[in-house]
């Protein structure tokens, strides 16, 4: 099961990478949103998280899970969706999906996999509150990218399940919040 939910992890992050629309926005966002991340020192926030829980991988289980479930189209139209029209399909298959990675992540990593539901909270539940702000997102131009950035970091979560790479995926997390920001600027050119 190990090697499956990790060679599985990095197909997905494969596929999310291939619709990107500019690969250079990628990148500027990885390598703005890893500096500010590397500052913030976000990975061993969690950590310290994890070592006061002694329970499993919190950090890698934590941020593992709160990527999978938060980096994707269906996160992002189906939150919109939701918050726009009530209708809320795409985020209850969206939650299936979800539950059933959840088991398998949390007998690999533990606690930080159910703390993630915070996370998913907070980040679904802030899209579908200011859905009308952010419908923006739903264009190709912007959830392509976005979408591209998170598949990178989901790579780097397939190479530390398979313990391949120990990446610090979560100060990559502040790239998701700049990935949009970029694309906005370099339309304004």
């Amino acid at each position: 099961m190990f090697y499956a939910v990790g060679l599985s992890t990095i197909g997905l992050g494969l596929t999310m990478v291939i619709k990107v629309n500019n690969f250079l926005i990628v990148l500027g966002s990885m390598a703005i949103g890893g500096v500010l991340g590397e500052l913030l020192n976000i990975e061993g926030g969690l950590k310290k998280i994890g070592d006061s829980i002694k329970e499993g991988d919190f950090s890698t289980g934590f941020v593992a899970s709160s990527l999978l479930f938060l980096v994707g189209p269906m996160t992002i139209v189906g939150s919109i969706t939701a918050g726009l029209t009530g209708e809320g399909s795409i985020i209850y298959m969206k939650s299936l999906l979800d539950a059933i990675s959840s088991v398998v992540l949390a007998s690999m990593y533990g606690f930080g996999v159910m703390l993630s539901a915070i996370s998913v909270l907070i980040v679904q539940g802030s899209i579908v509150i200011f859905s009308s702000k952010l419908s923006f997102l739903t264009h190709e131009m912007y959830l392509n990218d976005l979408i591209a950035v998170g598949g990178i970091m989901v790579l780097g979560i397939g190479l530390k399940i398979l313990e391949i790479k120990d990446t610090r995926v979560g100060n990559f997390l502040p790239a998701l919040f700049v990935s949009p920001l970029l694309v906005f600027i370099i339309s304004r050119f």
